[in-house]
Formats: structure tokens, sequence, C-alpha cells
């Protein structure tokens, strides 16, 4: 049997970030991956041709400080995602254009946007976001379903419609289905809603040329044999001295156990002794986004001769989020966009097929006939990979943070937890999923030291 200082459960950015920084610190680790690639929710392909699109998490912003210094450190490099000329919003059958930050919408609808947003801000200044239910008022914050809160701020259709497309696209999740709370921690945690939902100075600011995905492969190169993909993880059993990982193929035994998986998947592990009910109650109430993802590609980015960026949101498609994702010496075009929340899981029910007709007619509505002729479409639904569940990241539920919130982090004797949704900083994102590697490589360094 295997023996080593350190067993890490999954070989995303997380588990693989947290086994560099063991080793580091001079710690013998081994990381477990049940898929036969590394990466989790990021992920690579490549059109037709040669071209390499993403087909998970992609964008990188200045904010996200260490997933940069990791990038520049592995010697990749980045580029700046196209953000040239006019955005689109499709509304009511029709198409406004707009180079502001009104998002194309009615001064009215905009005025009350507004006020939502400014009291939207200063409730989400107040929260703590590496505790966020001690946060003043949290029990009343987390009792609230963010549509119902929204509801209570304006009666104007449109502000509430647009907060209603503008959600999903950040969560996969609808506001019916999260806690105020959750949605202001989540601003916190990402330097508030401006830097979400902006491209230049914002968190879809830049690109990994060829793909975030070598960010893992080049941390997995470095690991070498420390890797082992193909390797389900089934259990794990804490004794008095050691702790035994079991999964399918084998068993390792270690002192220490990171399990940097999403929290619902974490959940399905069995432990022995079985843990908290607090910690294993969380997990049955941290449900993934629902998102298909798709990638279309053109001989060109013909949207660009019409002095538009790409940037389309509909409030009447399903497919109603779209950037250029083109590469960046401009070789070919191509559009990502999705399908969220509701939206994801209706079309779920439909064929490949039926999927890319809807998606080629939205896209037709939005930048023309041009559209309708793609050289290609590739898709990812999230929700049907087997080791992920659903993507973007996991979502709280009213009453959640403060019934639940202190387990999320907190190691179990010698079982500690990464991933992004256990980040205080840029929860959900690839940057959030680096940091909270390093802070539990770092639970586990302390605690050998001390």
């Amino acid at each position: 049997m295997a023996e080593v200082d350190v067993v890490v459960v999954g070989a995303g950015l997380a588990g693989l970030a947290a086994a560099r920084k063991l080793i580091e610190a001079g710690k013998s680790v081994l990381v477990l991956e049940a898929r036969d690639r590394v990466g989790g929710r990021t992920e690579g392909a490549f059109l037709d041709n040669g071209v390499a699109v993403e087909l998970g998490g992609q964008w990188i912003g200045p904010a996200h400080t260490e997933l940069l210094a990791l990038v520049a450190e592995l010697g990749l490099e980045t580029f700046l995602t196209y953000d040239t000329g006019d955005a689109i919003t499709h509304r009511d059958g029709h198409l406004i254009r707009y180079a502001d930050e009104s998002f194309g919408l009615p001064e009215e609808s905009l005025m009350a946007l507004g006020g939502m947003l400014e009291a939207i801000g200063e409730l989400a200044e107040s929260v703590d976001a590496s505790a966020p239910w001690t946060s003043p008022g949290a029990a009343n914050l987390d009792r609230l379903t963010l549509d119902s809160w929204l509801s209570s701020q304006t009666d104007d259709e449109v502000a509430l419609k647009f907060m209603r497309l503008l959600v999903p696209a950040l969560f996969s999740a609808e506001t019916s289905e999260m806690s105020l709370l959750h949605f202001l921690f989540y601003l916190k945690s990402n330097a508030g809603l401006d830097s979400l939902v902006a491209t230049t100075g914002g968190a879809q600011e830049a690109r990994v040329v060829g793909g975030t995905h070598l960010i893992s492969e080049r941390m997995a190169q470095l690991l070498a044999d420390r890797v082992q993909l193909n390797a389900i993880v089934t259990s794990i059993d804490c004794h008095a001295n050691h702790v035994g990982v079991s999964y399918i193929g084998g068993e390792v035994t270690c002192q220490d156990v990171i399990v940097a998986l999403p929290p619902t998947l974490a959940g399905r592990l069995r432990y022995q002794p079985a843990l908290p009910s607090l910690r294993d109650a969380l997990t049955q109430q941290i449900p993934a986004g629902s998102v298909i993802k798709f990638q279309v590609a053109y001989s060109e980015p013909f949207w660009r001769n019409e002095n538009l960026n790409g940037f389309a949101l509909s409030m009447d498609e399903p497919f109603n989020v779209v950037l250029d994702n083109s590469p960046n010496d401009g070789s070919c075009g191509v559009l990502v966009g999705f399908l969220e929340g509701h939206f994801a899981r209706t079309a779920a029910t439909l064929t490949p097929s039926e999927r890319a007709t809807m998606v080629v007619g939205s896209l037709v509505k939005y930048f023309g006939e041009q559209a309708a002729h793609p050289l290609q479409i590739v898709e990812r639904d999230w929700m049907a990979e087997e080791f992920t569940r659903g993507c973007y990241g996991g979502r709280l539920a009213p009453g959640v943070w403060t019934q639940y919130g202190p387990a999320l982090a907190e190691p179990i004797g010698h079982i500690h937890w990464a991933g992004a949704e256990t980040s205080s900083i840029s929860n959900g994102y690839m940057d959030g999923a680096v940091r909270s590697g390093y802070r539990a490589a770092q639970e586990i360094i302390e605690g050998t030291q001390s």
C-alpha cells in the first residue's frame, strides 16, 4: 500500500495548487483525479481549424492576482478579450446598440435599476466575506431569496427582467434559487457587481493564450507521477495515527487529506467516522449551477465590420449571453454563449441538433444573416459531466449561510477542504480555486509546524 504525507482528491486548479505548495514545503503528495484529464471545471478543445477554445472557465480579471501570478510563473501568456465597438441588447424583438453602461435600457428602467444597484452595493459592503453569517443583519438577509428582495425594491418590469437575466449569467441559477445574503457575499468576494459584469477592467478582461486548461496541465507536468488519473476516490477513513484513502484500483495512507471537489461531490464520498452532521447537511444544500456552454465558429469575426464588440444580451431568448471569443490573431471568428439556469435545464432535454438550431436562431437575431451558417458549433453540457454535475459553482439558498456556513471550509481533523466555493476572495472563480488550494495547504503546513 502506498504511503505519502498528503493525499489531494481532485486535480483541478485548487487541488494542483495545493499539491505544489505542499511539495515546496517538503511534503510527499499524491493527487487522485477521477477523470482522464486534469483541470476540473476548466477544459480545452480545438476547433476543426486548429483554434483553441475553452469548454469551461476561461476569463481572468485584474482582481485575480493569485491566478495571474501563477499564469506568469508557469510561463503562460494572456491576451485581452475583444471589447471594441458597440454592444447589443435584444428586447421585445428589437435590437438596441449602446456604447455606454446603460445596457440599452430605457431611462426610467435605468433609474429603477440604478436605485436597486445602489442599495445592493451598500448591503454588499456590510458583508464579512470571510464569515458571512456574522455580518450585520445576516439572519434577515439570509431569510430572503434574491428575487423576493428585488421585487420589493421596484415594480419596473424591465429593470426586474434585466436583473433576472444578469444573475443567471453570473451564477447559472435563478434569482429565486439563492438567498440575498449569498448574492451579497458573492459581490463582496469579487470586488462588486461592476467588476463581475465588465469586460475591460472586469472579470472578463483577459484569456490565456492556448486556453486556461494549460494552467492545470503545466502544474500537472511539474508534479509528474504525483498525479494519478482515472482514480475515482470512494472513501476516506480516519484512524488514530493515519488516514486511509480508497479509490477504484487502489488504496493509499497519509497523514492529511485535501478534498478539492465541489461541495456536492465531496458529500458523495464515504467517510469513516461519519462527518459531523453540520458538514454533511451543508453538502446536501450547495447545488451546482445549470449551464451549457457553446463555441460558435465562423470564417471571420464579421460583427466587427459593423463596429460591434460581439457582446449581446437578450431579454427574449433562452440563449441570452454572448461574447466575442475569437483567437487573438483574428484568424477566425468565434462567439461564445450560454444557456443558463432554467433555460439550460430545459435545453438539456433536447438533442444537440435541436440546441444548435436554437443557438444559431438567436445569433441571427443579434448579428444578422451572416450568423446563420457557422463553420462549427462545440457545446459542453456541464450538468451532464459525471465528476462536475454543473457549473459555474455552488449556490446557497435561504438559511444555508447562517445555519451551516461555518462548516464550508473548516477542517475536520485531518480532512481539509478546497475548491472555488470555499474561498472568501474570488469565490466561484479560477482565482478563488487557486487561493483555496493555497489556504488548505497552509493549514497542513502550519499544523505540522505547531
